[in-house]
């Protein structure tokens, strides 16, 4: 059976997490369509359509790994054009993240891996786990590929999550620091598109996958929450249609253009407060199913620990990405508070 074949009947994301000694010599294939595919790891599969139409996309997914709606959409696409049922207008790089930890049915195995980016995953104590070692060969997978395209009229990166608890907006994107560009108006109206008409605004670097690729390489870049985790073979993919088909116009459709989204119709937040865990006493005091965007009034206590105690400081102040769970030093808590933007670009 040669790889082409191997891959229609398997799978890729399968033969990633069940045969990775598959990946240890690189393929560089050809569709019948004259579409090359270029796969150099496990869960890194690289598409490159004979007539290209200007665009440069990287989708990412399971860099948790029991976030499964989007690996389920991902893994559907790929399959989709390996077996030519579709084909890419675009250039594409497809990234399934922590495939040891959607093994397990975890977050992740040692690490969470999308705190290691921009070279965080280098710093001490250095690539010391297979997540570090895999976050820096996916920010190389990222580097080359856009690298190699430099002539793309547009950069994207969508990096595709769900959220660990319940929401009250269900779908919403966090919009990396732009530092002095300004928020496009046409990427709100893809986001829109995809059902996600909540945004949040961050206001300070962090090491996440979409900020890297936002920051390096000027991508229109965003980590976006799908919904809720749940395992797999469990999501209603119902739920995840317009992302599903909203993603799948982007990559296959040369003329696709989302439609222009009214800024009435999109909840802004900025991200008013980042609350790191200092110490192991630290506690939410809130409920443990308190729903992402549940809103407090000035001075309601949201956390504490020893020597701190964190406030909401806004009336309407809200919670997203609770979790006392995590490792000292790291993020614990955003809260955020309704915004506008004046000033966008197309």
């Amino acid at each position: 059976m040669n790889d082409l074949v191997q891959l229609q009947k398997t799978g890729f994301l399968t033969l990633s997490r069940q045969q990775p000694s598959w990946f240890d010599t690189p393929k560089l294939l050809t569709l019948r369509t004259h579409t090359r595919v270029a796969i150099t790891a496990p869960g890194i599969i690289e598409f490159t359509p004979k007539d290209y139409h200007g665009k440069a996309i990287v989708l990412s997914c399971g860099i948790h790994g029991n976030e499964t709606a989007p690996i389920e959409i991902l893994d559907e696409l790929v399959n989709d054009l390996l077996n030519e049922r579709r084909q890419p207008a675009q250039r594409l790089l497809v990234l399934f993240g922590n495939l040891p930890a959607m093994d397990i049915g975890e977050r992740f195995c040692e690490e969470n891996m999308n705190r290691l980016f921009s070279g965080a995953h280098s710093l001490p104590p250095g690539c010391v786990n297979a997540e570090r070692r895999r976050a820096k060969a996916l920010e190389n997978a990222v580097s080359t590929f856009f690298l190699a395209n430099t002539d793309a009229e547009t950069r994207l990166h969508y990096d595709l999550h769900t959220a660990i608890r319940a929401s009250k907006n269900e779908k919403f994107a966090v919009y990396p620091l732009l530092h002095k560009r300004r928020h496009s108006r046409s990427q709100l109206a893809f986001l829109a598109a995809c059902g996600v008409k909540t945004i949040l605004l961050s206001e300070s670097p962090t090491t996440t996958f979409s900020y890297f690729s936002s920051t390096e390489f000027n991508a229109h870049a965003f980590t976006v929450e799908l919904g809720k985790v749940r395992p797999f073979g469990e999501n209603d993919m119902r739920q995840f249609a317009a992302a599903k088909n909203t993603l799948t116009q982007l990559v296959c459709d040369a003329s696709y253009a989302p439609e222009p989204v009214p800024m009435d119709d999109l909840l802004i937040y900025r991200v008013n407060q980042v609350i790191n865990k200092q110490h192991d006493d630290f506690a939410l005091v809130f409920d443990d199913d308190e729903a992402n965007f549940t809103d407090y009034s000035k001075g309601t206590i949201l956390a504490e620990e020893s020597g701190n105690t964190y406030v909401a400081e806004y009336d309407g102040e809200a919670i997203v990405f609770p979790n006392a769970n995590v490792a000292i030093g790291q993020r614990a808590l955003l809260t955020v508070v309704p915004t506008t933007l004046e000033r966008l670009s197309e």
